[in-house]
């Protein structure tokens, strides 16, 4: 639809793409949400969408448990005033949302929904996530990077546990929402644990999705192991300490491909920029041994040695 946006990442008996193809555009999300909400904003999202305001079972009347559903997303992403409207049809994609002006939005979910109750919950965080940011104005360009961010953005905020909860894997069928890998989803999730302190883990019913979170966590956690972070391990110091010698000598030298860091020279000497391991904006530092940065965007104080 001319004015909706779709989640056409539905994944159903295909084979599920896993890894982290995505990551670059998933870290560019984060921090276009914290610079288009803020520090204090993203700090509104605290605490996750809890898994009972999400429960739907067989009982359920089908068209009011989706609404209250729905009415819960929306005031888990602070959407007071919007009204969701939500239907089922035929359709190729998982859902659907009219962007109109609102208050009211029409969402419309998969007829497999119907009897897939317990994945309306998700559906339904990535498309209220699309008013979201239609009434911020954040939106990256092409269909591919938008649904990305509208993923990342559903996962950062404390609803998007359960477009990975969704996923599931055996040997003869699979099922996934969105377009985020199910470890590109871990790893959002885990970069949220982190700056929240909080333990999604509990929450999952699938077993493949608690698979996905670890290793996601696993690559969040070296987001904050990279020099000149202090946590940073014995070889990637090693490393660093040779790119720093052979910057003192050629400060022009582009980084080495796949490095964190990059030199620069300039008046007051060597200085070193490299990404914050939470919002992932790029921060300068003097080369100067011990130092402690702070993130001007997500307040974050980080321990250097460079």
């Amino acid at each position: 639809m001319a004015d909706g946006s779709r989640n056409d990442g539905r994944s159903t008996g295909s084979p599920v793409i896993h890894g982290f193809p995505h990551l670059e555009t998933v870290r560019s999300a984060i921090t276009a949400l914290y610079r288009r909400l803020s520090y204090d904003g993203v700090r509104r999202y605290a605490t996750s969408l809890a898994p009972v305001d999400a429960a739907f079972c067989d009982q359920d009347d089908l068209y009011l448990g989706a609404q209250r559903v729905a009415r819960a997303v929306v005031q888990h992403l602070h959407l007071p005033d919007a009204r969701m409207i939500v239907g089922f049809r035929a359709m190729e994609q998982a859902a659907a949302v009219e962007l109109a002006a609102g208050p009211e939005y029409f969402v419309e979910l998969n007829d497999r929904f119907r009897t897939h109750r317990r994945d309306i919950g998700a559906a339904l965080s990535h498309e209220v996530t699309h008013v979201l940011l239609h009434r911020l104005g954040l939106e990256f360009p092409g269909t591919r990077d938008n649904e990305i961010l509208t993923d990342t953005v559903t996962t950062y905020l404390g609803a998007g546990w359960l477009l990975l909860d969704a996923f599931r894997e055996d040997q003869v069928s699979s099922q996934k929402l969105g377009y985020l890998t199910p470890e590109e989803f871990g790893y959002v999730l885990a970069k949220r644990a982190l700056a929240f302190d909080e333990d999604p883990s509990p929450w999952f019913t699938s077993p493949q999705a608690y698979t996905a979170y670890e290793k996601g966590r696993a690559r969040a956690l070296q987001d904050v192991r990279q020099p000149p972070l202090t946590a940073a391990g014995w070889a990637g110091r090693r490393r660093y300490a040779k790119d720093r010698l052979r910057a003192r000598d050629h400060p022009d030298t582009p980084a080495a491909p796949g490095v964190p860091y990059a030199f620069e020279g300039g008046r007051d000497g060597l200085r070193v920029s490299f990404a914050c391991p939470v919002c992932h904006q790029r921060i300068r530092v003097p080369v100067r041994g011990r130092v402690r940065a702070r993130c001007g965007l997500c307040r974050t104080v980080l321990d250097c040695e460079t």
